[in-house]
């Protein structure tokens, strides 16, 4: 093969050289002008050449030695325990003059009380809007701005938060802010009022997007309708929501034995926690907020179907509960969700999109969270008249399973996906300390981020085949169908019996009709 490309080579060289002799040259008419049969052989070898060295490199590539993978050792971010319970985290990181600040405080929407849901929705708006008891919201976005500052606070389900954002140069001033804001917030009434209007328009539009159907009747069909997990704002518990309940649930979370507190950014960390103890040293401690397991009791199986008339396409959910990252078989699962339906090169996006061309988009994976078990869900999007094929499209992968399990190719392509990406979720320092402070959060160990890389390598092929039958089972799995049913390509009672979701919003308080949103 070497020898013909040189002579190839040589061929096209010679061809264009200089010669003091007389060539022979001949024309051929093709009807319109004449071509030099000289360049006609130059063209056929040129391509002859270039389909050599295709070829030469499409069955060399593979033999390129591949590195291993240099080790991971990310600048760990300094642990300390103040005297009252405050954990703080300091991580320097001098590439540019800025500091952020990041508050994780122990409470969030999963312990709001049921006709208060939405509470820590508002909470963790007014908590910014409302400003402090001696500057209002909008007072402070204009002190922020002049400085290119923000601090923020948000809400969650396991927790709420605060942050800073600003340049090393302005820290004291903004951090002022911070520490006021988290200390002595007003939570004024008219910024209560702004966030329940916006917080009733976003009712009145939660059925407009499929997406966000799917996802919320997921959640009750895999939790339970009543549980913390899957719970809803409606219009009646948001109207129901008082300043004096943000207040209150201001004074039982926040307290520094609930918070977690980090920082990354340009300063020096003795220096950092000089200004850190000082400030919240004396703090005293409140009531400890302990993390809460709530009850989980999913829907029965079967099929369950949101009828929605103005949409051409399907969304399609088989819901099951999962694990947690506790699990010895994490790792073994992150390599089956990234094999089976994780991405381009899974089974479930090669075999449903690329050749049945049955899904705009497939995926899925066995479910884990971090301090209770997350959903496990497999689904495709796609046209309505293929919904019933793309279902059963799903059910045949699964079963596949037992017979043709998870290969040594596919799980190798699996592992080095996710190994080759791992680095790029933690290609920063302050990515870094927030998934320290989240292990801190949920009490896993510090060192969980360092485990999981070598947790990865060690999984086999063994390991993963071990997954299907422990926590894929086709026959209880609850199947979630939103989308227009006359335009099905078969009816769905063709799979079994099907119980209709209504998704009809209950009216606002004194308001005698629902509110019809177009299921």
């Amino acid at each position: 093969m070497k020898n013909s490309v040189v002579g190839l080579r040589w061929l096209l060289f010679a061809s264009h050289r200089p010669n003091s002799a007389p060539r022979f040259r001949q024309t051929i008419n093709h009807g319109q002008r004449p071509i030099s049969l000289t360049g006609a052989v130059i063209l056929l070898l040129a391509c002859l050449l270039t389909s050599i060295l295709t070829w030469a490199q499409e069955t060399t590539w593979q033999k390129v030695p591949v590195p291993p993978l240099p080790a991971f050792h990310p600048n760990e971010p300094r642990r300390i325990a103040l005297a009252n319970g405050m954990i703080l985290f300091l991580q320097e990181d001098h590439e540019l003059p800025l500091i952020n600040g990041f508050a994780r405080i122990r409470g969030g929407s999963y312990s709001e009380p049921a006709n208060r849901a939405g509470l820590v929705e508002l909470y963790g708006e007014v908590w910014r809007t409302g400003g402090t008891k001696s500057e209002t919201g909008d007072q402070l976005d204009d002190f922020l701005e002049a400085r290119a500052a923000k601090v923020e606070t948000g809400d969650g389900g396991e927790s709420t938060s605060i942050g800073l954002s600003c340049l090393k140069q302005d820290f004291d001033d903004v951090f002022k802010v911070f520490v006021d804001l988290l200390q002595n917030p007003e939570f004024r009434a008219d910024k209560l009022q702004l966030a329940q209007s916006e917080a009733f328009d976003a009712i009145s539009r939660r059925n407009d997007d499929i997406g966000e159907i799917v996802n919320r009747e997921a959640a009750k069909l895999g939790y339970g309708g009543q549980s913390p997990y899957a719970r809803i704002p409606e219009y009646a518990t948001i109207a129901a929501i008082s300043r004096q309940d943000l207040l209150d649930w201001h004074r039982a979370h926040v307290s520094p034995n609930n918070i977690i507190l980090g920082f990354s950014g340009d300063f020096e960390s003795g220096a950092m926690e000089a200004k850190l103890r000082q400030a919240f040293g004396g703090w005293p401690k409140g009531a400890a907020i302990k993390g809460e397991e709530f009850s989980i009791a999913p829907a029965q199986p079967g099929y369950y179907l949101v009828n929605k008339e103005d949409v051409t396409q399907s969304a399609v959910r088989l819901i099951e509960t999962g694990t947690t990252r506790r699990n010895p078989d994490y790792y073994a699962i992150a390599v089956f969700n990234e094999a089976f339906g994780g991405g381009f090169g899974s089974r479930l996006f090669s075999n449903i999109r690329s050749i049945l061309g049955l899904a705009y988009s497939v995926g899925g994976g066995v479910g884990t969270g971090w301090d209770h078990p997350a959903l496990s869900r497999f689904g495709a999007d796609t046209k309505s008249q293929s919904t019933v094929e793309s279902i059963q499209a799903l059910y045949h992968e699964i079963g596949e399973l037992k017979t043709n399990p998870i290969n040594d190719e596919e799980m190798r392509r699996a592992k080095d996906s996710i190994l080759n990406s791992f680095i790029f979720n933690f290609d920063t320092p302050e990515k870094v300390l927030r998934e320290k402070m989240a292990y801190e959060f949920f009490g896993y160990p510090l060192d969980f981020l360092e485990r999981y890389r070598s947790g990865i390598e060690k999984v086999t092929t063994a390991d993963v085949a071990k997954i299907p039958p422990k926590y894929l089972h086709s026959d209880t799995m609850r199947v979630l169908v939103v989308g227009h049913v006359s335009e099905f390509d078969k009816p769905l009672t063709s799979l079994g019996t099907v119980t209709p979701i209504d998704i009809t919003i209950p009216p606002p308080p004194g308001q005698a009709s629902p509110t019809k949103i177009s299921p």
